[in-house]
């Protein structure tokens, strides 16, 4: 291969600016090589380097509560459960491949994060994932959303993980630019974890896994800029994955970590080997040398260029100890994968490329990675002109429904509302035989055996709360989430983030990211969930329009007793149905007001924090005292489509309620606000007077709004719906729209 000459245009055809490469022409002393070139536009794309968005992320909480590994300082985040274990948990994005290639794209997702839990030395445990797509009645749409499940599916079930739960959220902003979140969560021993470092002059590096070919070159370039008429033709930036490989590597991984045969592994996503070698070497304050001629290729001819940026799935970069070099290719070996030795530490402090005996690249990695030499942006910001003119919304304005049973009808069939059964049947959620509670509830409940501890986990964010006030969005995706773990019986640990947002170039687009940030951090500091790590995602946008501010938030928390679990669904027949937590009739970026009256208007709910956080001590203490038999949180749809949940959640057992509701101002504010800081709850009639000691001494608000019972749902004089009729509604709406020949 002919390499083509180094200058400013090919630089800006590389996604770098004039700036930037003048900087590396400063750093190098030299004009970069064609390879070089390559690599200083991946490491600092914004998908490796976080050039746009690293300043605001430092002002996140990043110590506190049971955190043992924070944001930043290894593959994962790490908390500690006690008993001498930890949970490994992270959440990244794959949005753009999977808006070229939905199958692909999806199931690459999972496969690289789960890769960044087991580099940990943890074993994976459960995977959940947040969805968003554009509107169901778009072919292109259902096209995307078919693939992408299937995607998502294939590889989890192949790898045998099970995928517990998550969400997906409709929106015609996600059209072009679809959302395709990724998490997943492990176990460790404490004292058996792995770091991603390279240090120790002559320990060997090896390259483990699959071979290397030319699917995924400059695919964090594609991640950092927008989607356009031109992305279709960068398939090949797509990566292509193999789940039995990787689960081949899981174990291999387990095996050298647990054996403590190494110094320290790193998973080859975005970058490939040149994000690896970089990294390792500046964690470790050390430097490399590398013979490509020693990697194992699938494909002839293949260039430093491309060897360096490729993305090839299920690889790792692993340092060893000297004396442990055959133990680790033997085990490797064993597992029938690659492991062959392309190099070894040094203390130069540079990056050394050989192939076909000359040199290829000289670059110190202290000049490629976040945190060091890589540039740091401080971008304008300016309030977006829109927000003006949707905060003069008037609610009472809003003509009432004629009919308030049709319009619950109508946003309790929103497939923002309904099951997503179609969904989360593909995947299987009870392999390995931990999943206590799966998709469907609040939260998941995964139980960690040998003791009597359970993780609950669960991602939340309302994009159109966030687009219409980027903080107080913010701040009730946190909130929600630690909500729904509570509701599970759990204490809210940590989170972990993915931050999906457009162009951080436009000023009121990085507006939106700086306010989101701000409530995030401010919500994670009250909670005392720090921040371990994530992902952030710009450039979520087409020519046409950028999708809204969607910070996902997820959340794991502790259940030390499994006795304590609980799930959302109505248990018994003559149960008290109480609700906790006040109404202040707000439908600003409701469910209702979207769907009935076609608007996205207004302000989000408010978050009162210190109402959130006591309303949070009243549950698990309820819950503790076993005097509440279910616990569901009022989130999209309000009371009404919440109540029709609790009765039909348990599809072996639904049960009906008869309820009596004060309305306030109308009845269609009071069944669809969507005001925070509510849970519904059922009480036995002998723990009634319990229930009722233990919420008077709260400062929560509370009233009985009435019981259990029967095979319909009552409300009022306003609406009476059997459960058959909801059941028809909430499990099928999904599937008939997928039955549409694509």
């Amino acid at each position: 291969m002919i390499e083509p000459a180094v200058d400013i245009q090919l630089a800006k055809e590389h996604g770098l600016t004039e700036e930037e490469f003048e900087l590396i022409c400063q750093k190098l002393g030299r004009v970069p090589n064609f390879t070089e070139l390559g690599i200083f536009s991946v490491m600092w794309s914004e998908h490796c380097s976080y050039k746009n968005s690293i300043a605001l992320l430092k002002t996140l909480p990043r110590e506190g509560g049971r955190l043992l590994v924070g944001a930043g300082e290894e593959n994962a985040g790490l908390v500690d459960i006690g008993d001498g274990l930890a949970v490994a948990f992270k959440i990244e994005s794959h949005n753009h491949p999977s808006a070229v290639e939905p199958y692909q794209g999806a199931a690459t997702g999972v496969g690289g994060i789960l890769r960044d839990i087991f580099t940990m030395g943890a074993r994976p445990i459960a995977v959940l994932n947040s969805l968003r797509f554009g509107s169901l009645k778009d072919p292109r749409t259902r096209f995307l959303f078919e693939h992408v499940v299937e995607g998502i599916a294939d590889y989890g079930n192949c790898f045998g993980v099970p995928t517990v739960g998550g969400e997906v959220f409709f929106d015609d902003s996600y059209t072009d630019n679809p959302l395709v979140n990724a998490m997943a969560i492990g176990i460790v021993q404490k004292d058996r974890t792995a770091s991603a470092t390279a240090k120790g002059k002559g320990n060997p590096v090896m390259i483990v896994g699959s071979s290397t070919g030319r699917d995924g070159i400059h695919g964090a370039t594609f991640a950092s800029e927008e989607i356009s008429e031109e992305s279709e033709s960068k398939r090949p930036s797509v990566q292509v994955g193999d789940p039995f490989t990787e689960k081949l590597l899981l174990e291999a991984t387990l095996e050298i970590i647990k054996n403590d045969w190494i110094i320290g592994i790193q998973d080859m996503g975005a970058a490939g080997i040149s994000c690896s070698t970089s990294e390792m070497s500046a964690k470790g304050d050390s430097g490399m040398f590398i013979n490509l001629d020693k990697v194992p290729l699938r494909e002839e001819g293949m260039s430093a260029y491309e060897i360096m940026l490729s993305e090839s799935q299920e690889r790792m970069l692993v340092v060893t100890k000297k004396e442990f070099e055959q133990n680790v290719k033997d085990t490797f070996l064993k597992w029938d994968l690659n492991c062959e030795y392309i190099g070894h530490v040094t203390d130069d402090k540079l990056i050394t490329i050989f192939q076909n005996g000359e040199k290829q690249v000289e670059i110190a990695p202290y000049d490629l990675v976040l945190g060091g030499g890589a540039p740091v942006y401080h971008r304008e910001t300016k309030e977006p002109e829109y927000l003006k003119e949707l905060r003069e919304f008037n609610a009472l304005d809003l003509p009432e429904p004629e009919c308030i049973s049709e319009a619950f009808a109508q946003v309790f069939s929103s497939p923002n509302i309904v099951s997503k059964r179609w969904v989360y049947e593909q995947y299987d959620s009870m392999v390995r035989t931990n999943t206590i509670v799966g998709p469907g509830c609040d939260a998941s409940v995964i139980y960690i055996k040998g003791t009597n501890k359970a993780i609950s986990a669960t991602t939340d964010c309302n994009g159109r709360y966030v687009y219409l006030n980027p903080y107080e969005g913010t701040k009730i995706a946190v909130a929600e989430a630690a909500r729904n773990i509570v509701c599970s019986g759990a204490v809210p640990l940590a989170i972990t983030n993915c931050l999906n947002f457009g162009n951080p170039y436009k000023p009121e687009m990085y507006w939106n990211f700086q306010k989101a940030v701000e409530g995030m951090g401010d919500a994670c500091r009250f909670f005392d969930t720090p921040v371990t790590g994530g992902n952030v995602s710009f450039y979520n946008e087409s020519p046409i329009n950028a999708v809204y501010p969607t910070p996902v938030i997820g959340m794991i928390g502790l259940i030390e007793d499994i006795e304590n679990i609980t799930t959302s669904y109505f248990k018994n027949e003559g149960d008290y149905i109480f609700i906790l937590g006040e109404d202040r009739d707000e439908i600003g970026g409701s469910e209702y007001l979207k769907i009935v009256h076609g608007l996205v208007k207004g302000d989000s709910p408010k978050m009162d924090m210190q109402i959130e956080k006591d309303l949070h001590t009243l549950v698990l203490e309820l819950i503790g005292s076993k005097v509440i038999n279910s616990a569901h949180d009022i989130s999209e749809g309000g009371l009404a489509c919440a109540l029709a949940e609790c009765c039909i959640l348990n599809l072996d057992h639904p049960i009906g309620a008869e309820l009596k509701i004060p309305i306030k101002q109308r009845a269609d504010f009071t069944f669809f606000s969507e005001s925070q800081s509510r849970i519904i709850v059922s009480v036995s009639p002998e723990d009634r007077n319990s229930f009722e000691e233990i919420a008077a001494r709260s400062k929560v608000a509370f009233f009985a709004a009435g019981r259990t019972g029967g095979n319909s749902l009552k409300i009022n004089d306003q609406f009476d719906f059997s459960t058959k009729r909801l059941i028809e509604i909430y499990y099928n709406t999904i599937s008939k729209r997928m039955n549409v020949t694509i």
